[in-house]
């Protein structure tokens, strides 16, 4: 193997050349390798001739050769140079394939790759990581309780004569029809309605409003023209609706029944696990804002060249993100108005600023021997197949067969794990806020 080394920056470009003669003797022992297990028409088992391997299979035989040759030829050449790639090579073929295949010519590539920028991370011991924390009061508890209750609501009969109003619960019976003829799916008996949930057609609840007990009421909506069942959308139709009852909403009192009713065994115990999901939610918050502080103190105490490739491939992915937003109407306000200059400028920024926390935290994690345990990746990837139900053996599938996926899907374990460990070094400050400012979103 014949390797030649060009250098620009933290890029890399390795030609590398390979003999005809030494991928024909790889040919000729691979096929010695296999013979003994081959089992041909015509030929005793084991015993089919070098000769007759290589005018059938010769070709087929020499891709696996070459496959298996630049992988290994790429790999000592990153080796011998003693660098640390920042990703994957990018390979180029020079020869004529099909002439190497026949074994009538050498295998020439190169091959252009990334390396890891040679930087020095900060003392992790030094940093100081401000934390917010919000402490958990009886009003906030409360607050909760009524929530709950609220989401427990019940419904209690009214009176005959009670016009029924938004929020009210009406039990009804309805029959749909199409230009005076009812049609498919449009009828039921004693279904329960709650008016002000938008459950219904658009401007079909507005017309109960009012009903009594008793009332026969008809209800004129036209179905949206994107309604899931084509053969209603943007038609004109009448329901003939006859109300049975209009119940009025009751929200229960937070007592020992109410508790027992949502199953736990009393008032007390209901408070401590309300209690509970509160700390886990102001937790995460926390967390999330001593990370975003612990980020922008990494990003302040570093600056390296960054592999441009990397760069290139995060802001790309921003990029394809941010105009799939645009397109579908959802570009953020302070985007708005800009130039496609002025947005790839402010987003190639922060590529790039991720890229750089990106490769001091997998340095911090290397010094600091940080793995990933199988079991992690296996929760991860079943959490990922729940989010799709009825195609999780598809999901599973799908990231067992490709690698890059499995990446994406240990990237965020690996970093969680980091911060975790930079949290747990740094010397960490809490502060004490409001809920209202633990829990407000740093980007507004």
């Amino acid at each position: 193997m014949e390797c030649v080394e060009t250098s620009e920056g933290l890029s890399r470009m390795y030609k590398v050349s390979v003999p005809a003669a030494d991928l024909q003797k790889r040919l000729t022992d691979r096929i010695e390798e296999m013979r003994p297990q081959m089992n041909l028409k015509g030929f005793r088992p084991g015993k089919v001739p070098t000769t007759h391997v290589r005018k059938m299979y010769g070709k087929s035989i020499m891709g696996e050769v070459v496959e298996a040759m630049v992988q290994e030829t790429s790999a000592k050449a990153i080796e011998d140079s003693d660098v640390r790639p920042a990703g994957q090579p990018e390979m180029h073929m020079e020869s004529d394939m099909e002439e190497v295949l026949s074994g009538n010519a050498d295998l020439s590539y190169h091959m252009h790759v990334d390396i890891m920028p040679d930087f020095e991370p900060a003392d992790i011991k030094k940093l100081t990581i401000k934390r917010p924390v919000a402490e958990i009061t009886d009003d906030e508890i409360g607050e909760r309780l009524g929530q709950i209750a609220e989401a427990n609501q019940k419904y209690d009969k009214r009176g005959k004569t009670a016009k029924a109003r938004k929020d009210d619960a009406v039990v009804m019976d309805f029959l749909g029809k199409l230009e005076g003829e009812p049609f498919e799916g449009g009828s039921a008996e004693g279904h329960t309605l709650v008016l002000g949930s938008d459950s219904f057609i658009p401007g079909f609840e507005e017309q109960l409003i009012g009903a009594k007990t008793g009332d026969e009421v008809e209800v004129k909506v036209i179905f949206p023209e994107g309604y899931q069942a084509e053969h209603l959308a943007g038609k004109e139709a009448i329901f003939e609706v006859k109300v049975h009852e209009v119940r009025a909403p009751k929200t229960p009192d937070v007592d020992e029944d109410f508790a027992k009713g949502l199953g736990l065994e009393s008032l007390d115990k209901l408070k401590e696990v309300v209690t509970e999901q509160i700390q886990t939610e102001f937790s995460t918050a926390s967390r999330a804002k001593a990370k975003r502080n612990l980020l922008d103190t990494l990003d302040d105490k570093h600056d390296f060249d960054l592999p441009p490739k990397m760069v290139e491939a995060e802001f790309d992915q921003i990029w394809q993100q941010l105009t799939a937003e645009m397109d579908a109407g959802r570009a953020a306000e302070e985007d708005k108005g800009k130039s496609d200059d002025e947005l790839k400028a402010e987003y190639r920024t922060i590529a790039e600023r991720r890229v750089r926390l990106g490769l001091v935290l997998a340095e911090i994690g290397r010094v600091a021997e940080i793995k990933i345990d199988e079991s992690e990746v296996q929760q991860a990837l079943i959490a990922e197949a729940r989010n799709f139900p009825g195609q999780e053996r598809e999901v599973v599938e799908f990231f067992q067969k490709s690698a890059n996926a499995m990446a994406q899907l240990r990237a965020p374990i690996y970093e969680d794990k980091v911060v975790d460990h930079i949290l747990e070094t740094a010397m960490v400050k809490e502060n004490t806020v409001s809920k209202e400012d633990l829990l407000k979103d740093d980007d507004e």
